[in-house]
């Protein structure tokens, strides 16, 4: 069980927003590439990057800030989100190091860009998924589309993506646990690994997670918890290896 800390750039710092939304956010830190540094010195074996500016404008903004983690940690493999939404844009942040690209709205609105990428860059494209009572939002999660998450997660497996994020937006940054249940619901339909985010809090979620591995849920990413201090990202991730039965590389 990989346990993978957020790092969300908004207008040039390192913020976590409560429940997607953008005008409620807290700032840990004005310098996103000495987090990156704190939580792989931690032990971090990925990192979760997201340009919330890019979500929002629909084109990458803080991109500068994610090539300068890439160059210093060339080792790290790295997962991108955040207003990519053309060839392009996936193409650069590949040249930059970054290992995987994630993408959300634009996988939602135009489903054949998914497939697209796929065949472009296999091995290299991720769905992220931000689900409220089933359905998918979108742009920076400020909008709720008619869309039921696991039909399109579904479909995105067969076109090819190496794994799917599941958010829980009304769990995420409210520090009061990982919807196991639902993650579970949902990985249990696909053959590709799940990752979940929103809401792992404290050791107990990660105890949970890693008694539910073999759903196909191969990690967590963690974000508010490990900045506020109500989980200890290394204590995290060595009771997660310890209960995996696994200290590998990933």
């Amino acid at each position: 069980m990989l346990l993978i800390p957020a790092i969300d750039i908004k207008d040039g710092k390192c913020v976590r927003l409560r429940q997607g939304n953008m005008d409620d956010d807290t700032v840990y830190s004005a310098d996103p590439v000495a987090m990156a540094d704190r939580w792989i010195d931690a032990g971090a074996r990925r990192l979760h990057i997201v340009d919330l500016d890019g979500a929002r404008q629909g084109k990458p903004v803080n991109a500068h800030l994610i090539h300068a983690i890439c160059e210093r940690h060339p080792g790290i493999p790295i997962q991108v989100g955040g207003g990519i939404r053309d060839e392009d844009t996936v193409q650069e942040y590949l040249d930059a190091g970054v290992s995987f690209v994630i993408l959300g709205t634009k996988a939602v609105t135009a489903p054949h860009f998914v497939s697209d990428m796929c065949l472009d860059f296999p091995g290299h494209i991720i769905v992220g998924l931000d689900v409220r009572d089933g359905r998918v939002a979108i742009d920076g999660w400020s909008k709720l589309s008619r869309h039921n998450a696991l039909d399109l997660a579904q479909h995105f497996e067969q076109d090819g993506v190496s794994s799917i994020i599941y958010t829980s937006i009304g769990r995420d940054g409210m520090l009061n646990g990982l919807d196991i249940e639902a993650t579970v619901e949902f990985a249990r339909e696909l053959a590709i690994p799940v990752i979940a985010a929103g809401g792992v809090t404290s050791v107990d979620d990660i105890r949970a997670l890693c008694e539910v591995e073999g759903e196909g849920i191969e990690g967590a990413i963690t974000g508010r918890a490990i900045y506020e201090g109500t989980l200890d990202f290394a204590e995290g991730q060595r009771l997660a290896d310890e209960l995996s039965g696994s200290t590998e590389k990933d």
